[in-house]
C-alpha cells in the first residue's frame, strides 16, 4: 500500500510538470497560475504545495527534467589528455543542435526557459540558475579556446573570456533564433557552419576532423 501511494504520488508529480511545461509555452510563465496548472493536470492545488514550494519551485523541477542544449556540451573538452578540444566542443555542440530538432520536451523546455519567463522578484532563483549555467558553460569554452590555442601555437585576437562569452552568444543565438521559426534553416548544419567561421575568426583555421559527410552537404548546398 505505502509503494503504490509512493508511485501514484511521483505519477501526480510529473503531470504537474507536463502540464506546467504546456502552459507556461502556450501563453508564458507569469501568466499562468498554480490553480490553472493543477486543473490541467487533473490535481488539486494542494497537491502542488505538497511537491512544491512555489512556482519557480516548479519551474526549477521542471528544467531538471532534460539537459538542455547549452549544458550538454561535453566536460571532456577541457581535460588537459584531449588533443583536439575544439573537436570536441563541435561534436558536442551537434549532438546539443540535434537533441533540439529532436526532442520536443527538450525543444518545450529551452522554448519556455529563453521565450516565456520573466525574471520577475519572485522567479530570482530561476534567473540565478540560468545565470550559474550560462558562467559555467562560458568558463568551460574558456578553458577549451585557451588549451587549443596552446596546442596549436594560436594568439586569440581578443581576450579568452571575450571569445567564450561569443561563442556561447553564437549557439545560443542561433537556437533562439531557430526555435522562432523552425524552418528558416537547418540548425544543425548551419551551427557547424558558423562554429568553424567563428574559429577561424580565431585562428583556428583548419577544418576540424570527422566531419566528411558534413563538408559534402555543404558542398552540394553552396
Amino acid at each position: 500500500m505505502a509503494r503504490r501511494t509512493k508511485e501514484e504520488a511521483l505519477a501526480t508529480r510529473h503531470r504537474l510538470l507536463d502540464a506546467a511545461e504546456l502552459l507556461f509555452q502556450a501563453q508564458g510563465v507569469s501568466q499562468t497560475t498554480l490553480q490553472q496548472i493543477a486543473q490541467q493536470a487533473g490535481a488539486t492545488r494542494g497537491a502542488i504545495y505538497w511537491h512544491f514550494k512555489d512556482k519557480a519551485d516548479l519551474f526549477n523541477a521542471m528544467m531538471e527534467r532534460v539537459i538542455l542544449p547549452l549544458e550538454a556540451l561535453p566536460k571532456a573538452a577541457i581535460a588537459p589528455f584531449i588533443d583536439d578540444p575544439l573537436a570536441e566542443i563541435e561534436e558536442g555542440m551537434v549532438h546539443a543542435l540535434t537533441l533540439m530538432t529532436t526532442d520536443p520536451q527538450v525543444r518545450r523546455v529551452f522554448d519556455v526557459a529563453t521565450h516565456k519567463v520573466e525574471y520577475t522578484h519572485d522567479m530570482a532563483s530561476v534567473q540565478q540558475r540560468h545565470l550559474d549555467a550560462r558562467n559555467a558553460c562560458v568558463s568551460d569554452f574558456e578553458k577549451a579556446l585557451r588549451l587549443a590555442a596552446r596546442r596549436n601555437h594560436v594568439k586569440l585576437p581578443v581576450p579568452g573570456h571575450a571569445a567564450a562569452q561569443g561563442l556561447h552568444a553564437l549557439i545560443s543565438g542561433l537556437i533562439q533564433n531557430w526555435l522562432l521559426d523552425p524552418e528558416a534553416f537547418d540548425l544543425v548544419l548551419t551551427g557547424r557552419r558558423t562554429f568553424r567561421v567563428y574559429l577561424a575568426g580565431l585562428g583556428f583555421a583548419r577544418p576540424l576532423p570527422g566531419t566528411p559527410a558534413v563538408n559534402e552537404a555543404e558542398t552540394a548546398a553552396a
